[in-house]
This record gives structure tokens, C-alpha cells and sequence, in this order.
């Protein structure tokens, strides 16, 4: 008699929706947590004085790991990026963007609103979201540089992360270089996050299903975007 056995195979319809609804998840957590310092490191922080490589690589590894507002750009950048040697590209203009303004943010002492820079961050998801559904094309006729948009707005990324470190008295003492190994611990932080997207993007894209759920996806990202944006600008209002 043979046994009989039940084949299992993954459904690309119940993939997709799973994934849409994880990346909604992350757009209710993002609005909570976005660029948030726990107690642990505001306590590090608000300690510190002196060199303090090791803490720091830590705490800006973490940053952007949490950083969902970050990752939720990364994600549209990338969406449609198939070549390894474009998606090298458009990350390195994000991660020279963030990493100018972050340095001559902090060393500079540039005083700017972490509110409205947020709120700046969240419109970019917005764009990429847009961008990403041929929005510019269809309404104006017209498309951006998509490779000076990501350079333009990693800048304001930058500037986000540095009005984070701005909010405690860092020491003058070695701060270039806790600065370096925050930034250092970003871009790793940022490598290890897309190894696991780019994982599960080129797990998806196995099935026609990821051009079928790319509106549903990318019109989230814009929702994300859209909430973020609206959470920092109501911040913004109460403040003032």
C-alpha cells in the first residue's frame, strides 16, 4: 500500500497580502518608535565624557536598525532596483547624504526644528511611494532625478539623526570621533537591514505576484509616509 503525502507549496495570493500586512504593521509602529533614544541610551548619553568607540558603533547600529522611517525609504529606493550594481549606487547617495549632514549637523551645531526635519523624512517616504507608481509621469509628465532625490533627502535623514544627538550636551572631547563610530554603527546597522530586505524582495519576486501587490505596497509606503508626516507636524503645532 502506498502512503499517501500531502504536497505543500506556498501560496504567492496569501504571500503577498502577508507581506503587505507586515509592512502595515511597521507603518503603526514606525509613528510610535521613529527615531525614539531609549532610557538606556539617553542615561549613556547624558553620561558620557569622553572617547567611546565601541558604545557608540552600538547605539547608531540600533538607531538604524529601530529607524523605521530610515528603512521604510530604503525599502521604496530599492523596490525596483533588480542589479546589484544599482542598488549599490542608490544606497551609497543615501549614505553620503546622511553622513554630511549628520557631521556638520552636530559638529556645526546647525539648529533646526527635529520636528519639522521628521516630519520632511516622512515626506520623503511619501515621494518614493509615488515615485514608485509612476505618479510624476502620470499627473505631470515629468520625472525627477531619482538619484539626486535619494542624495537630497538622506540629507534631511542626516539631519534627523543629528537633532537626536543634539538633544543631550555631548563633550567637545573626541566627539568627531564618537561621531565617526556612531556613523560607523549606522551604515552597519543599515547593511544588516537590506541583507534581510533584499532577502525576502528576492524571495517575493519569485512570484508575479509581487507586480500584482506593487500598488498595494507602494501606496502603504505612502500612507506610512503620509503618517509620519502628520504625527511630526501635529508634534510641531502642540510645541510651539
Amino acid at each position: 500500500m502506498l502512503n499517501s503525502c500531502t504536497t505543500k507549496y506556498i501560496n504567492p495570493v496569501r504571500l503577498s497580502a502577508s507581506l503587505s500586512v507586515m509592512l502595515l504593521t511597521l507603518v503603526c509602529i514606525s509613528v510610535a518608535v521613529a527615531h525614539g533614544v531609549d532610557a538606556d541610551t539617553q542615561q549613556f548619553l547624558q553620561a558620557n565624557q569622553g572617547l567611546a568607540i565601541g558604545p557608540f558603533l552600538y547605539i547608531g547600529a540600533k538607531h538604524m536598525v529601530t529607524g523605521y522611517d530610515h528603512l521604510l525609504f530604503l525599502l521604496g529606493v530599492i523596490f525596483f532596483l533588480f542589479r546589484t550594481r544599482d542598488i549599490l549606487i542608490y544606497v551609497s547617495l543615501f549614505t553620503l547624504g546622511h553622513s554630511l549632514t549628520l557631521f556638520f549637523g552636530v559638529l556645526g551645531n546647525i539648529a533646526v526644528n527635529a520636528y519639522l526635519i521628521d516630519a520632511i523624512i516622512g515626506l520623503s517616504v511619501v515621494y518614493k511611494g509615488f515615485d514608485n507608481l509612476g505618479g510624476f509621469q502620470k499627473l505631470f509628465g515629468w520625472q525627477p532625478d531619482t538619484k539626486m532625490a535619494v542624495l537630497v533627502f538622506g540629507l534631511f535623514h542626516g539631519l534627523g539623526l543629528a537633532t537626536k544627538l543634539q538633544d543631550f550636551d555631548l563633550p567637545e572631547h573626541d566627539l568627531w570621533k564618537n561621531l565617526l563610530a556612531f556613523n560607523v554603527g549606522v551604515e552597519l546597522g543599515q547593511f544588516l537591514a537590506l541583507f534581510f530586505i533584499l532577502i525576502l524582495l528576492s524571495f517575493w519576486r519569485r512570484f508575479d505576484s509581487y507586480f500584482s501587490f506593487a500598488v498595494l505596497t507602494n501606496t502603504l509606503l505612502m500612507a506610512a509616509g503620509l503618517v509620519l508626516c502628520g504625527y511630526q507636524m501635529a508634534g510641531y503645532v502642540l510645541t510651539e
